[in-house]
């Protein structure tokens, strides 16, 4: 328990660093003298990192220990943290939050494999589940936090205090974390191999497509919950953290779901997005009733352990490309949510429109789960 809670300080720093600094841009956009548009590229770069980063660093670091691997991928956000909390212009800080979000997806996947590693096979799920419930708790805790540390000081103190939970999970990581060499069969080829395996193609489609529908709302939920639940505007943080309470609750129950019967709680969990974002523009027109949806919505976030087990499973011999795949995905569809979302109220479709486009993502990704599911039974 202790090396999972280890692996999760790690995860809440990263949590913290990629979602703190949306609420640190009108700081930022003072500060270098930029539009609130090309600051938003910050968030953009964060993300590409994540997609970029994690493939390649799984292939070229594919013979380091894990553990190993973990201490420096986690250096390396620290030092990228560090590096933006000083960058002198707009350019150098877009150049650092790029690196910041390479490490990102590897070092959950690698984190999941690590737990996973630890536990019975029976109990792999909830693992994963807990490892990743510090990704859910800095949304609840360590973004506000974050956020009010940037306010009161400066939005460089954000990003220093980051690092320095950067620098914290290495020690822990050091200390508390199991020693294992890594097998003399790792290769790049071999973890290349990953993508060579339908499945994985399949899996990672599903949390491409069909978790963006989660985004698709969420990207958008202070203003709906503004223009059409009539939340007051200083009260949207509160309402806010039902998301990050929905999300753990998901991580949870997801992690425990997946122990119980991997396939059937991915379909499940599909079901469950698709059902609670149609309820949604329902739900939105009273501030109370919206809180609740919003919860419901974060709580689709139980579908991130099924599908990194899966992706494990799916790659046996290939588990830390194939696991760390799984965070390019989620950042895949929140482009893709947030862009279509975008896209829907852009067209005078109202806010709410949000969770009907949520609704067909999620119908998307039970279509790909579907079509897997079959697959599997044919013996691809």
């Amino acid at each position: 328990m202790a090396a999972e809670i280890s692996l999760a300080v790690g995860g809440f720093g990263i949590g913290t660093g990629e979602f703190a600094i949306m609420g640190l841009l009108p700081d930022m956009a003072i500060d270098f003298g930029v539009s609130a548009p090309e600051v938003g590229y910050l968030i953009s770069a964060y993300a590409l990192g994540v997609v970029i980063g994690a493939p390649l660093i799984s292939v070229l670091a594919a013979r380091l220990p894990r553990r190993l691997l973990l201490i420096v991928l986690m250096a390396v956000f620290a030092a990228g943290n560090l590096a933006s909390a000083l960058a002198p212009t707009y350019g150098s800080v877009m150049l650092f939050r790029f690196l910041s979000g390479m490490p990102h997806g590897a070092y959950f996947g690698v984190a999941a494999l690590v737990a996973a590693s630890m536990v019975e096979p029976s109990r792999r799920g909830q693992a994963v589940g807990r490892v990743m419930l510090g990704l859910t708790v800095a949304v609840l805790i360590g973004n506000p936090l974050a956020i009010w540390l940037g306010q009161a000081l400066n939005w460089r103190a954000a990003f220093a205090a980051v690092g320095i939970i950067g620098i914290i999970t290495m020690a822990l990581l050091r200390g508390i974390v199991p020693h294992a060499p890594a097998s003399r069969l790792n290769s790049p080829m071999r973890e290349l191999g990953a993508l060579r395996i339908e499945q994985v193609w399949l899996t990672l489609g599903i949390g491409a497509i069909g978790f963006g529908g989660m985004f698709s709302v969420v990207s958008y939920i202070a203003p709906t919950l503004i223009e059409v639940s009539g939340v007051q505007a200083v009260l949207v943080p509160f309402a806010l953290s039902f998301v990050g309470m929905g999300m753990i609750i998901g991580n949870v129950v997801g992690g425990w779901l997946a122990d119980q019967a991997l396939m059937r709680a991915i379909g499940v969990l599909l079901v469950w997005n698709i059902m609670v974002l149609a309820l949604f523009p329902f739900m939105a027109g009273h501030p109370w009733t919206a809180m609740v949806g919003v919860l419901l919505i974060g709580s689709g976030v139980a579908i991130g352990p099924p599908l990194q087990i899966r992706l494990m499973d799916a790659a046996p011999k290939a588990q830390t490309l194939a696991a760390s795949l799984n965070h390019s995905a989620f950042n895949m569809a929140n482009a893709l949510g947030a862009w279509l979302g975008g896209l829907a109220i852009a067209g005078g479709y109202g806010w709410t429109s949000t969770a009907w486009v949520g609704m067909t993502l999620a119908l998307g990704g039970l279509a790909i789960f579907g079509f897997a599911a079959w697959r599997m039974r044919s013996g691809a």
